[in-house]
C-alpha cells in the first residue's frame, strides 16, 4: 500500500476488494494528523516569539515523526492482518475446524487496529500541546489535525469492536474492549477540547 499514489489507495479503497479498508483509511487519517503536527512544529521552531516552548517543540517534532512513520506502516499491517479472517470466513461452516480458525484470525485482525489506535491517542496528546504552544499561524492547522486524529481513533476503534463481537472468548475480547474504551474515553474529549481551544485562539 505504501509504494501506491495517493488516487491508487483511493481506487483500492473504492473497490470490492477487502483490503483497503476502514483500518488503512484511519491509519492515514492518524498519519495525516502526525504530519500535520510535525508541519506546526517546523513552523514554530526557531521563532523568537516562541522561545520558551522550543525543547518541548522540539520534542514533539521528534514524536510526531515517528507516530507518522508508525500509522503509515500499519496501512499495511492492518490488510495483512484482516487477509486472514477473509479467508476465514469462506470456511463451511460445518467444518469442525472453523471456529478455531475464525477465532485466531479474529484475535489478528484486531491487533493493527488497535496499535493504530494507541498512536492516534499520542498525537491526539502531542496536539493538546501545540494547541497552546505552536505558532498562531499554524493553529487552524491543529485543529484539522485533531478533527483527523480523532475521526482515526474511533474509525480503528469500529474495526477493533466488530472483531471483538464475534470472538468466543469473551475475556479476551472484553479486555480488548477495555482497553479501547480507555483511550477513547481520553482521546475524543481532548481532541475536542484541542478543537475548542483552536476556536478560541482564531477567534
Amino acid at each position: 500500500m505504501l509504494e501506491n499514489t495517493l488516487p491508487q489507495f483511493a481506487a483500492s479503497l473504492a473497490s470490492k476488494a477487502p483490503v483497503p479498508g476502514g483500518g488503512g483509511a484511519s491509519a492515514l487519517a492518524g498519519a495525516l494528523a502526525a504530519a500535520l503536527s510535525s508541519m506546526v512544529c517546523n513552523l514554530t521552531a526557531g521563532k523568537r516569539k516562541y522561545a520558551q516552548y522550543e525543547a518541548d517543540i522540539e520534542r514533539i517534532a521528534n514524536s510526531a515523526a515517528e507516530l507518522r512513520l508508525e500509522l503509515l506502516c500499519l496501512i499495511d499491517e492492518d490488510a495483512a492482518a484482516f487477509e486472514p479472517l477473509s479467508r476465514a470466513y469462506s470456511i463451511p461452516k460445518d467444518d469442525p475446524a472453523r471456529a478455531e480458525i475464525m477465532e485466531s484470525a479474529l484475535e489478528t485482525a484486531s491487533r493493527p487496529p488497535m496499535e493504530i489506535a494507541v498512536r492516534c491517542a499520542k498525537v491526539i496528546d502531542l496536539l493538546s500541546e501545540l494547541a497552546e504552544k505552536g505558532s498562531a499561524i499554524a493553529v487552524s492547522d491543529v485543529g484539522v489535525a485533531a478533527q483527523l486524529a480523532k475521526s482515526a481513533l474511533l474509525g480503528a476503534g469500529l474495526n477493533v469492536r466488530i472483531n471483538a463481537r464475534s470472538m468466543t472468548d469473551r475475556a479476551r475480547a472484553q479486555a480488548l474492549l477495555a482497553r479501547l474504551d480507555a483511550l477513547e474515553s481520553a482521546g475524543v474529549p481532548l481532541a475536542d477540547a484541542v478543537y475548542s481551544r483552536v476556536m478560541e485562539r482564531i477567534g
